[in-house]
C-alpha cells in the first residue's frame, strides 16, 4: 500500500512538471508587448516585445508607428496597412529595433494610400536605421541623423540585423515635408547585411523607390515603377550584393533610373559606394521625351566617387544610357565601375557620356560593355517571372 501511495504521488508530480513545463514554454512562444494596438488609429512607439498585427484586419496608419531597440513589429502575408496622415504617416525602424513582414507571392504585405483618390505622396513610407558603416565621416564608423524621422544611423556593426522583409508592396508614398525633403518609398538609412530584403516593390512614388544611406544590406527582386524621381538611389558608401532589379518610369513624371553617388559632401570619403547589382532592366520615357519634365533623362548616373559592378543589363527609352560625372568617378572606369553585358535595346541614342569636374567631357566608352543576348531582370523590358502575382503597374 506504502509503495502504491508513493507510485501513486510521483506520477501526479511528474504530471504538474510536464504540465508547467509545457504551459511555461507556451508563454515564452507568445508574442508580448505594452503596445496597445489600435487599428483605426495605428501610431504610437514600440518599445518592448513583439507587436503581431492581424492579417484579417486593415490598419489606419494616421501617425509614426516607430519600432525602438529591443522591440519587433511583425506583418503577416495579406496584411494591409493604409496611410492616411501625411507627412505624419509613416512606419520607422530605430537602431537595435525590426520588422518582420511575411508575406508571400499570393499574399503580399501591402502599405499604401488610405485616401480615397490615391496619389503619390499620400503619406511617408518605410524607414530604417541600422548600425552599419556609412561615410559622412571619413573612414565609417560615424553615426548620423536620417533625413527623415530624425533618428540615428551608421556605426561599426556591417553584419546588423534590422530583420526580414519578404513579398511587400508599397504604394503611394513620398510626402513631402517641403521641396527640398520628402519620404521615399523605402529608405535604408545604415542598413546591415544581417536584414533580408527580398520581393519588394514600390509603386508610384512621390520621390525615389530605393534609397541607399550607406550600410551593407543585400537585396534580391526589387521593382520600382513610377516612383516621381529616381527608382533606385544610394549614396553615403553604400555596399550589397543583389540581383533582380527592374525600373521603369511612368505617369508622365521621373528622373532617373538609378542615380549613384559615393558621398556629396566627400567625393573621396570612405568607405567608397561600392554595390554589384546582376541581372537590371531600366525603361525610360523615351530618349525624345518632354525635356522640361524629364530633365535628367538618363538610365544610370553615375557621380561624386562612386564605385560599382553592374552586369546583364538591359536598357530601354532613355536620352542617356550611362552618364559618368566627376573626376573622381571616372577614374574608377573601366575597372572598379563597370556595366558590362549592356543591352541597349531601343532608343537609346547617346550610349555612355562623361563629364569631368570642371565641365569639360570625357570619354567614359569603356564603362559599358555591350552583349545582345542580355536579359535584364529576366524577362528584357517585359515583366519577369519571379515578379508575377504580387506586383502591379507592368
Amino acid at each position: 500500500m506504502k509503495n502504491s501511495i508513493v507510485k501513486l504521488i510521483g506520477i501526479v508530480t511528474l504530471s504538474a512538471g510536464l504540465f508547467t513545463s509545457c504551459s511555461s514554454s507556451d508563454d515564452n512562444n507568445k508574442p508580448s508587448s505594452s503596445f496597445v494596438v489600435n487599428a483605426n488609429d495605428f501610431k504610437g512607439t514600440i518599445t518592448d516585445g513583439e507587436v503581431v498585427l492581424d492579417a484579417g484586419t486593415t490598419y489606419k496608419l494616421t501617425g509614426k508607428i516607430q519600432v525602438n531597440s529591443g522591440a519587433t513589429l511583425t506583418i503577416p502575408a495579406g496584411t494591409v496597412i493604409q496611410g492616411v496622415g501625411g507627412t505624419s504617416a509613416y512606419i520607422a525602424i530605430a537602431q537595435g529595433g525590426k520588422i518582420n513582414v511575411n508575406g508571400t507571392a499570393a499574399k503580399p504585405v501591402i502599405m499604401t494610400s488610405g485616401l480615397a483618390t490615391k496619389a503619390a505622396g499620400d503619406w511617408g513610407g518605410l524607414v530604417i536605421c541600422g548600425k552599419a558603416p556609412i561615410n559622412r565621416t571619413t573612414g565609417g564608423g560615424g553615426t548620423a541623423q536620417s533625413e527623415v524621422a530624425d533618428l540615428t544611423y551608421g556605426g561599426t556593426i556591417a553584419n546588423d540585423n534590422s530583420g526580414s522583409i519578404k513579398f511587400l508592396r508599397i504604394e503611394y508614398a513620398g510626402a513631402a515635408f517641403n521641396t527640398e525633403k520628402e519620404f521615399n518609398a523605402l529608405s535604408f538609412f545604415g542598413v546591415g547585411s544581417g536584414t533580408v530584403i527580398e520581393n519588394v516593390q514600390a509603386f508610384h512614388g512621390a520621390d525615389d523607390g530605393f534609397e541607399f544611406f550607406g550600410g551593407t544590406v543585400n537585396t534580391s527582386n526589387l521593382v520600382a515603377i513610377g516612383n516621381e524621381d529616381d527608382q533606385f538611389d544610394w549614396t553615403e558608401g553604400w555596399s550589397g550584393t543583389n540581383t533582380n532589379w527592374y525600373g521603369k518610369l511612368a505617369f508622365g513624371k521621373g528622373n532617373r533610373g538609378i542615380e549613384a553617388d559615393n558621398f556629396e559632401l566627400g567625393y573621396a570619403n570612405t568607405p567608397i559606394a561600392n554595390p554589384t547589382i546582376t541581372n537590371m532592366t531600366l525603361i525610360g520615357a523615351g530618349s525624345a521625351a518632354d525635356a522640361t519634365v524629364y530633365t535628367e533623362n538618363q538610365g544610370i548616373k553615375f557621380r561624386r566617387g562612386t564605385k560599382g559592378q553592374v552586369s546583364n543589363v538591359v536598357l530601354s527609352g532613355w536620352k542617356t544610357g550611362i552618364d559618368v560625372e566627376n573626376d573622381e568617378t571616372i577614374a574608377f572606369v573601366p575597372s572598379a565601375l563597370k556595366v558590362s553585358n549592356v543591352l541597349y535595346i531601343a532608343d537609346v541614342p547617346t550610349k555612355t557620356k562623361g563629364k569631368k569636374t570642371d565641365g569639360t567631357a570625357a570619354d567614359v566608352s569603356a564603362v559599358s560593355v555591350e552583349s545582345a543576348t542580355a536579359t535584364g531582370a529576366g524577362s528584357g523590358v517585359a515583366q519577369p517571372s519571379w515578379a508575377a502575382g504580387w506586383t502591379v503597374g507592368f
